[in-house]
């Protein structure tokens, strides 16, 4: 009954945020020539460091740091659907208070992005098929994270980002003791604050109401550089 009160709090914090981020504060819904607001919002999608400037991105796509080996997002930015964004910011209150921050690997995926993936790894287990949906990445309702410590650094987790191998499989027995532990906190964090985990990637959590979004095709350097106009 404890477990379960928590859960009910986390996602009434989840709410109230939301409440307080997308109807106080004002957004930008066309971006135009107005002065940039203290949150950016095009699409339903959002800045994450525009609401909490604490959650640490390094976002890998931004850089040759990935699978690919090649920068395939144009611009370092993190974006994610405003009510996914609001249980983030849920998940990261919890860590802080353990002395951890939430550090974010992946967030909104552009859906020409995500054929290029799939063109790369033909392998539904660890990339949707863009003819089949695609990724709740796309709608802006999944995000890829692990944690950090005080000082930024690293927790010890399963693998490495990106380990498309049963290594990242949540029933793998292979872990460390120590992994474990982590994983195991970190999807609790995450799953109270209602988000779901798959079970072929520790670092990959998806909204519990990603079903209720749709892809959305917005280009990242609008949330870092506001056009005249969008086509």
């Amino acid at each position: 009954m404890r477990i379960y009160r928590r859960k009910a709090e986390i996602r009434f914090l989840a709410a109230v945020l939301v409440s307080i981020f997308f109807s106080v504060v004002p957004q930008v819904s066309v971006p135009g020539n107005a002065q940039a607001p203290a949150v950016r919002e095009i699409a339903c999608l959002v800045r994450v460091d525009d609401i909490d400037p604490t959650i640490v991105i390094e976002m890998r796509y931004a850089t040759k740091n990935n699978f690919t080996g090649k920068q395939i997002y144009p611009v370092h930015v993190c974006v994610l659907h405003k009510g996914t964004a609001a249980k983030l910011i849920a998940a990261h209150s919890k860590v802080k208070k353990d002395g951890y921050r939430l550090k974010v690997w992946d967030a909104y995926r552009p859906p020409h992005v995500q054929r290029i993936f799939w063109d790369l790894v033909r392998d539904e287990r660890y990339v949707r098929n863009p003819a089949k949906g695609g990724s709740k990445h796309s709608t802006g309702g999944a995000v890829d994270v692990t944690l950090v410590d005080s000082r930024g650094r690293e927790l010890e987790m399963p693998t490495l980002f990106d380990e498309f191998s049963e290594r990242a499989w949540r029933s793998n027995n292979s872990w460390s003791p120590e992994a474990r532990e982590n994983s195991d906190y970190l999807t609790k964090a995450m799953t109270e604050a209602g988000f779901e985990p798959i079970h072929e990637e520790w670092w990959h959590f998806e909204d519990s109401d990603a079903a209720k979004y749709s892809p959305v095709d917005v280009k990242l350097e609008w949330f870092v550089a506001i056009p005249e106009s969008v086509s």
